[in-house]
């Protein structure tokens, strides 16, 4: 070889090597700000096999090989139908995929949607375990490692909005249960009031931080020079308030059940009754566990409330707060979120994700409408012992039973009418008319429920904004034709929310018939809610999943509705209530004899 090219590979190798040395010496760098910009994915897995550990770290740049293997397993299993190794596997696989959120809202669909099935109706507490690791996954770690991606928010509402609200699976009445009994400890008096406690309880705990660190919140709390005389005698009383991370569950269940503590715990609580240290810890421990739990920020939990809670019939510029324990409640909290936090950043376009969470907020609202006031009742259940020759056992059953809410109304329309024009603005032809339409017919049935409950001012409003907006020959006849021929229609094809809401409604109207001495129209009002009853119960004889509650319980909840409503004046109620005394003590004593059912539930621990 020549000395020139000799001479040419030498400092061509010296290049070479100098750029390698100056390209190692920034690998320290490089690597920093990856963590800092949170692009690091290589995080360890835990608890995986010697074979997969050993991968994972080994082949560096083949772990996709390693995943599309994972994947080509998880496949094959979901095929077999051996759906209980996914948990694990779908770990492995968002460890090393945590990015792409698709995975993300696969393995979260297959748990609460394709294993939760595979468990029998007959054992609904495992079945909604697997519906909570469902969203669990997506919300403390999909979301958590895609902030910005707004797909996972709206998968993550619809699993709330459709899975848990409404009645697609055979144990939905369990779902909702646990969502009512697991929420209603932590929003104490639920008004604004509180809301506006928790709210400032939030941002002095976490400082309005997305994730905080709640070993640190909580030393913060029980360095408290104020709370700290409550909290120290808490932890001497009980084992169970020695572990700082379960203080405030063992707090928040003894105040619901006392009988599961030692006395001496009761005995703390009962000297600090009424006092300041007392009443902010307990609103630093709902906020604390709302937090924590549920991954709830309460300030915008206070922010919702006011945007889209049921409307004040006596002033009809304010809103209440929502009712929490609903799942539709927390389906437009993490849809609003994801609006607010991911969509619109790619190019201003309206992609097909944010279609769909606007849908989710509409149609959450929607459902609110209709099933936004949650009872819960409690039944008896027949039980019988393994051995024959002794008597049933009689158990009672706690059930979770929806009616209307039409204080929801205003703010479904007020919502739905902002989203019809915003994709109008952006010439989403095809979305806009789709949303016109689910408007039309959503004004529809709100026409029919304020018109069946003697709301007849109030569905004349929503007739007249029908006519205005979607001007068809259906709408030409009076209010009173319409609503008549509404009613045959739905008559005809029965389904357990327009059922319930058409029952609720006449039973309510027959109140204000009766209180106005129309006792004819009252009767026949009574009456025919309970054809209709009766007409669904037998069309659905042999389903659970979409029975109606006993006669009974409808006609006490649409008693409530009537002496709670804001559109009925005073007098009238005053007027029911004495004539039913008068003229039907007997109805009187089956209303009260439920209203004692639910109250004899309320009373007993949770």
């Amino acid at each position: 070889m020549r000395l020139r090219d000799v001479t040419i590979c030498s400092v061509c190798i010296a290049i070479a090597a100098a750029m390698l040395i100056g390209a190692g010496l920034q690998l320290d760098y490089i690597n920093d700000q990856r963590e800092q910009m949170e692009l690091v994915i290589n995080e360890p897995l835990e608890n995986a096999p010697p074979s997969l550990a050993f991968a994972t770290v080994a082949m560096g740049a083949f772990r996709g090989l390693v995943v599309d293997v994972l994947w080509m397993r998880a496949d094959k299993l979901k095929d077999e139908g051996q759906f209980f190794d996914a948990r694990q596997l779908a770990e492995w696989i968002t460890t090393l995929q945590p990015r792409f959120a698709s995975v993300w809202v696969f393995h979260a669909w297959n748990m609460a949607y394709n294993i939760s099935v595979t468990i029998p109706a007959a054992q609904p507490d495992q079945r909604w375990q697997w519906v909570k690791n469902g969203y669990e996954l997506l919300r403390d770690k999909g979301i958590v490692s895609n902030p910005k991606d707004i797909q996972l928010y709206h998968e993550l509402a619809r699993i709330f909005q459709h899975k848990i609200g409404s009645v697609s699976d055979d144990a939905h009445k369990y779902y909702k249960l646990q969502m009512s009994l697991g929420m209603g400890p932590l929003l104490g008096q639920a008004d604004e009031q509180y809301f506006d406690a928790l709210a400032q309880a939030g941002q002095a705990l976490w400082n309005d931080r997305d994730a905080p660190d709640f070993r640190q919140v909580w030393r913060r709390i029980a360095g408290d020079p104020n709370l700290a005389p409550l909290i120290k005698p808490l932890q001497s009383a009980d084992k169970a308030f020695a572990d700082d991370g379960e203080f405030v569950s063992s707090y928040l269940a003894l105040r619901q059940d006392a009988r599961r503590f030692a006395p001496a715990a009761s005995a703390v609580i009962d000297d600090f009754r009424g006092t300041a240290a007392l009443k902010k810890f307990d609103v630093l421990a709902r906020a604390y566990q709302l937090r924590r739990t549920w991954k709830l920020d309460p300030a915008l939990m206070r922010r919702l409330n006011k945007t889209y809670g049921p409307i004040d019939w006596t002033d009809p510029n304010r809103h209440l707060p929502l009712d929490w324990r609903h799942a539709d409640c927390h389906a437009i909290y993490w849809a609003v979120k994801g609006l607010e936090t991911a969509a619109k950043h790619q190019d201003g376009e309206i992609s097909i994700h944010e279609t769909n969470t606007d849908r989710i907020v509409a149609h959450s609202l929607q459902n609110l409408f209709r099933n936004g006031k949650i009872f819960i009742h409690e039944v008896p259940l027949q039980v019988s012992p393994e051995n024959s020759s002794q008597a049933p056992q009689v158990q009672m059953l706690r059930e979770v039973y929806l009616r209307p809410d039409l204080r929801m109304f205003e703010a479904y329309n007020e919502t739905i009418m902002k989203i019809i024009q915003k994709y109008k603005d952006a010439e989403e032809r095809g979305t806009y008319e789709t949303l016109k339409n689910g408007h039309r017919n959503m004004l529809k049935n709100a026409l029919l429920s304020f018109y069946q409950s003697g709301h007849k001012p109030y569905a004349q409003k929503i007739y007249s904004q029908l006519r205005e907006l979607y001007p068809l020959p259906e709408f030409e006849v009076p209010l009173v034709a319409y609503a008549r021929k509404r009613l045959l229609e739905e008559l005809e094809s029965p389904d357990i929310t327009n059922t319930k809401e058409q029952i609720m409604a006449i039973l309510t109207e027959s109140y204000y018939l009766f209180a106005i001495h129309d006792d004819g129209a009252a009767s026949g009002r009574e009456n025919l809610a309970e054809e209709i009853y009766n007409h669904y119960q037998a069309a659905y004889l042999d389903s659970q999943r979409i029975d109606l509650p006993d006669f009974n319980l409808l006609k006490y909840l649409a008693f409530v509705d009537f002496l709670s409503s804001g559109q009925i004046s005073p007098y009238l109620k005053s007027a029911l209530l004495g004539r039913m005394e008068v003229e039907r003590p007997e109805l009187l004593k089956v209303l009260e004899q439920e209203s004692n059912k639910l109250q004899k539930q309320s009373e007993q621990p949770k």
